[in-house]
Formats: C-alpha cells, structure tokens, sequence
C-alpha cells in the first residue's frame, strides 16, 4: 500500500492580499463554488444579451495542460474563451491578466481571482523569471492559461504582432497550444467604453500544436510567436470568409 503524501499548497503562508496577487495562487473550495455560479450566470448573459457562435469546440483538449492564445479587442475576450471550456478544464484554466489593471484595488484582485480565476502579469517585471515561474506550474500542476500574445488590448481592432514571451512558456515541452480568433468583441466593447452593447460574437477554435522540438532560446520564442500569431490570423480570415 502507497504511503499518502501531503504537500502544502503553493501559496502556504501568504498572507490574504498577497496570495490574491500571487502568481502561486490556488482555489479552494468556496473559490471553487463562487466561480461556478459566475460562470453559470456568464453563459446565461452571453445566451440572452448576446450571439456568441463558437466553432471548433471540438479541438479542445479534455483537460489540462493547455494554453489558449487569441487576438485581444476587449475585456471580453477572456470572458468569451472561458465560457466555451468544459466545466472540469474551466476549473483547471487560470486567464493570465495585467496585474496593473486587475489587481491593483483591493475590489479588483477580490473579482478578478474568485470571479475569474486569473493570475497577475505584472507588466513592468514580466521578465524570464515571471514566465519559469507560470512555465512551471503549466508543467507540473498541470494547469492552463488563456493568454493574449499581444499583451494589450487592440485600440483599433485590428491584431498586432505577438510578443515573443508565449515562446518562454512552451519552448522544448509537450503541452499543447490551441489557437483561438475572436470577431466581435471589439464592437460589443472596445478599451473606451465600460458597458458592452448587444452584437454578435464569433470564437474560432484552431487544431492545438505543440512546440516539442522548438529551442528553448530567443530565437525558438521569436519562432512560436510567429507561428501561432499566423495561426490566429489564418483563423479570422476564415471568419471573415464564412461571413461574406
């Protein structure tokens, strides 16, 4: 008979404002229980208030690891990406969020960890270390990430170029990145305004690929950048033809 092994959680000793802020966040159960019902009540929105069309759901993988990387127009993209998850990945996938954005007031790191399930990024120290540090626990929890590549929010709509730190976190491992496109967000909310408007929202779900034999240095990360940025975009230009 096996012997039992109890580690303690990753963010042990944290105090509360710390552990909300702490890429070594985890749920427990009332976090667990909170999260179900905003996510019940989210799909219950997006259903009634708006025409969100999800295609290749099926390219999803059953659980985790995974990272979904999409184009970024709106504070709904997460939101969208999360909803089209099967409730086991949802509990399992932490969207990773600006911390200067959504963990800066108390309010916000409350909302953004129990509603969300995100983990901070802060912006101005999202250097290697950051990205070992989600890197690792994307291997050995296993965990998954919704990420945008970008790192902001498009002011325009259309997409930029994808930053090579996605590389950092995949390089040289086995799990599987799903690319995703998102049409609609942009028009429903873009960055000026704070209350969406009714629209129509498409989310494409791309085949997952996994960059095992990709170097793990600037150029392999310049390299997956790259890739999946071509994926995303190949993505959205079928939306726009299946759209005409």
């Amino acid at each position: 008979m096996e012997t039992w092994k109890y580690d303690p959680a990753r963010d042990h000793g944290l105090l509360h404002g710390e552990r909300l802020k702490s890429p070594r966040r985890e749920s427990g159960l009332v976090g667990v229980v909170v999260r179900n019902f905003w996510w019940w009540g989210l799909r219950g929105y997006f259903a009634t208030c708006q025409s969100v069309k999800v295609e290749g759901r099926e390219n999803l993988p059953k659980a985790a690891p995974v990272i979904l990387v999409a184009n970024h127009q709106s504070h709904l993209d997460a939101l969208v990406l999360a909803c089209a998850l099967s409730l086991r990945l949802r509990n399992s996938v932490f969207p990773i969020a600006a911390g200067d954005t959504f963990f800066q007031t108390p309010t916000a790191r409350i909302f953004a960890a129990a509603a969300m399930n995100a983990l901070p990024l802060w912006r101005e120290n999202a250097g290697r270390h950051a990205m070992e540090q989600l890197r690792s626990r994307l291997i050995t929890e296993p965990c998954g990430y919704i990420l945008f590549p970008e790192g902001t929010r498009s002011r325009t709509g259309q997409m930029a170029a994808f930053r090579a730190g996605i590389g950092m976190l995949i390089a040289k491992s086995r799990v599987p990145i799903v690319p995703c496109h998102l049409s609609g967000t942009y028009e429903a909310m873009p960055p000026q305004r704070r209350v969406p408007r009714r629209g129509r929202i498409t989310l494409r779900i791309g085949k997952p690929v996994v960059f095992e034999k990709t170097e793990n240095n600037r150029a392999g990360w310049e390299e997956i950048a790259g890739q999946l940025e071509g994926a995303v975009r190949e993505l959205g230009n079928a939306i726009n033809r299946n759209d005409r």
